[in-house]
């Protein structure tokens, strides 16, 4: 169908099933921006969601209306850059009202290269997800007057693939080696936190988002990043006390190919290990279980957890399209936690070796704390090990 844009309409949403919605278009303009679109339910925290690197080749929507009202700041990055490829939110962006706001949300994604729409139905679209599951689209952010063909966007959607069967955490993850020393951002001192640190461990970085090794150094852990490419030599020069796997962006699956048959190598030296989102799918597939494609994720600040071992539940931020399988169950692994939305699998610990994993990211606050004692484990098992070994 061909339409043309107006003053209130410059930017279109097109899926990949050809349906479209008119909106108002943010950031850059004169840009066409392809990717698997999803939806995250979180009221606060957009700055870190766009910088999450677990969102590569991602178009997000944000169901809560109001994004972009305490603007951006330097210190709330998830990582060096956006790997996100759009977004897609309700109202149209105000001015920022907070102390902490050095940027305009729109401005900064113009700055950044990316381009969003707004002034549309975030709610008929979250519900269009749920009815139809993941899919493509484009947002075109055009000119005034313009004509565009919807069809014709419908068509590049399609073309392009979908997150399944994609490796996307080479290019998510760092290339260099180098020492975290800082923990969490002090809103109070308005500087990060450097706590005296214990143990030196490696983090497998796969697209690891900046609070996860902030929190590593809380707890007195020294976390060395190295890519999740490196080899086991590598990885075993630096003789870590623990070994962490990150989160990251794609499909499990497709990383698994080359990141499993160095996991399994690292789990039987009996060093603590410590996995996260794609970090827990990645130790999944290495203890003979599988990941398989959700119908539309999981993404936002207030997801139910409970843990098996302590009957708890914890309330978390989740960010993830793939999970485990509950199918064949190895013996030597067991379920700790799981979701009380869907039962889905969101952490497993290994009973022949220190190692455990959750699906969920204990890093955030939307508890705020519930999750945080998961960092604490890892010290405490390290911690144990090394004890033994004395």
């Amino acid at each position: 169908m061909k339409l043309n844009f107006d003053h209130q309409n410059d930017a279109v949403l097109v899926f990949s099933s050809g349906d479209y919605i008119l909106g108002k278009g943010i950031g850059k303009k004169s840009q066409k921006v392809i990717g698997e679109i999803c939806f995250n339910t979180s009221m606060t925290g957009y700055q870190e969601i766009i910088t999450d690197p677990s969102y590569a080749e991602q178009i997000i929507t944000f169901t809560f209306p109001h994004i972009g009202n305490v603007g951006v700041n330097n210190n709330d990055n998830q990582s060096k850059g956006i790997l996100c490829n759009g977004i897609i939110i309700r109202e149209r962006i105000s001015n920022p009202s907070n102390y902490r706001a050095q940027h305009h949300l729109d401005q900064w994604l113009e700055s950044n290269d990316k381009t969003g729409i707004c002034a549309v139905d975030t709610r008929a679209i979250t519900n269009y997800l749920r009815e139809n599951g993941v899919q493509n689209v484009i947002i075109y952010y055009g000119q005034p007057n313009e004509q565009v063909d919807t069809d014709e966007l419908a068509v590049l959607a399609k073309q392009k693939s979908t997150l399944e069967g994609a490796e996307l955490t080479r290019s998510a993850a760092t290339k260099d080696t180098f020492v975290w020393d800082r923990g969490i951002f002090d809103l109070d001192s308005d500087v990060f936190n450097k706590p005296d640190t214990v143990h030196d461990i490696v983090v497998l970085d796969f697209g690891v988002k900046d609070n996860i090794p902030s929190e590593l150094v809380n707890v007195g852990l020294n976390p060395i990043v190295l890519s999740g490419a490196l080899s086991f030599d590598q990885i075993m020069s630096h003789n870590p006390k623990g070994i962490f796997f990150s989160n990251g962006p794609g499909d499990p699956h497709a990383t698994s190919s080359y990141a499993v048959p160095l996991i399994q190598k690292l789990i039987d030296t009996g060093i603590p290990i410590f996995g996260i989102c794609m970090g827990h799918q990645l130790i999944s597939i290495a203890s003979d279980l599988k990941t398989v494609k959700m119908h539309q994720g999981h993404r936002g600040a207030n997801h139910p957890v409970k843990n098996l071992q302590l009957g708890t539940v914890e309330i978390t931020s989740q960010n993830h399209g793939f999970c485990v399988s509950d199918e064949q169950i190895p013996s030597n692994v067991e379920i700790t936690h799981i979701s009380l939305f869907d039962n889905t699998i969101e952490g497993i610990r290994r009973t022949d070796r220190p190692v455990f994993s959750v699906q969920y990211h204990p890093e955030s606050a939307p508890g705020p704390n519930d999750s945080k004692y998961l960092f604490k484990q890892f010290r405490s098992l390290i911690d144990q090990v090394q004890l033994e070994q004395a």
